[in-house]
């Protein structure tokens, strides 16, 4: 028997049938298409789920369950996204909408939950109870499981570390606040970061790497720089992976996760990251002379993530 899961994104829709190993045996997608009406968004989510079904040579009686992870906020008492703004969703009645369409029972949480679920599951975490994922993106997305169980809140919008602050009274973000983790932590800072440091040195060596294009700074334009010797790109990571390090300490301190993963573009840099990320952290942890302390690894995963948390819902 297979389970589907969805990963309901604000650029793609990706439909994948989960074997009973947690093994993704087929896959369709199809572009979102973002804005229009969320009942256009559904009949392509039941299209891409029974051409994975089609793919992987199996019939709608083979299927549990379907779970879809998706961007924004979920009341899982209902199944209504009660808003993701990026989709132009306002308390949609997501559940009802899409078992009309599939026929099976539907379960919904938001993406970074589901990812974290995945991870947890069937990636990094091993079947581990207490995990926390993040991903260094365009912001920094996050998923908390304690117990075994995702952390959703009274609101169903828990787990959103990239909205703690970090720096009291700093860059304003777009949620409200300032000093926002995410405007420090995120590739999309980073990228900033970089830019900066580069109009502040005309003489750095990324500007070579881009080719004297500001525009095509990247988030593994310092991260290059550093390794060709340059020093004001060493200063950027540095700088960059403190921010980090300063973020994930503050998660161990609050949850003394077994395992925090790390995910996203950034996280391809792997040890070279993660090592000096540790090295931080440890001393900054509260629980410096615990016997046992949270490992801090690269997600394993990538964007199957999601698709497999999702199915995932329905346990």
């Amino acid at each position: 028997m297979y389970r589907i899961g969805v990963d309901l994104g604000g650029t793609n829709i990706v439909a994948g049938i989960v074997d009973e190993n947690n093994n993704i045996v087929a896959k369709a997608e199809t572009p979102t298409n973002t804005p229009r009406p969320a009942e256009a968004i559904f009949d392509d989510i039941a299209k891409v789920s029974f051409e994975a079904l089609e793919k992987a040579g199996a019939t709608p009686d083979d299927v549990i369950s379907v779970g879809v992870g998706t961007p924004g906020s979920v009341n899982k008492d209902n199944g209504n996204i009660e808003f993701a703004n990026n989709l132009g969703f306002d308390n949609v009645p997501a559940k009802e909408m899409l078992e009309a369409r599939l026929h099976k029972n539907v379960y919904l949480d938001n993406d970074a939950n589901c990812a974290a679920l995945g991870e947890a599951v069937a990636g990094c975490g091993n079947g581990v109870k207490d995990f926390v994922a993040i991903t260094l993106g365009t912001g920094v997305g996050s998923g908390i499981i304690v117990g075994g169980k995702l952390v959703v809140g009274k609101n169903f919008a828990a787990g959103e570390m990239g909205h703690h602050v970090i720096v009291f009274g700093g860059i304003p973000c777009n949620c409200g606040r300032r000093g926002c983790w995410e405007k420090y932590a995120s590739a999309t800072a980073l990228i900033s970061q970089t830019k900066e440091a580069m109009a502040r040195d005309k003489d750095t060596l990324m500007w070579q790497l881009v080719g004297g294009d500001i525009d095509k700074v990247n988030g593994r334009t310092a991260f290059d720089g550093e390794r060709q010797g340059d020093a004001t790109a060493k200063k950027v990571v540095e700088q960059y992976i403190a921010y980090v390090a300063c973020g994930v300490a503050n998660i161990v301190n609050t949850f003394q996760p077994e395992i925090v993963c790390v995910g996203g573009g950034i996280a391809n840099e792997g040890e070279n990251l993660l090592a000096r990320v540790r090295a931080i952290v440890e001393g900054d942890r509260y629980s410096k002379h615990a016997k046992v302390q949270t490992k801090i690894l690269k997600a394993q995963l990538g964007n199957n993530a999601g698709v497999i948390g999702a199915a995932l819902l329905d346990e």
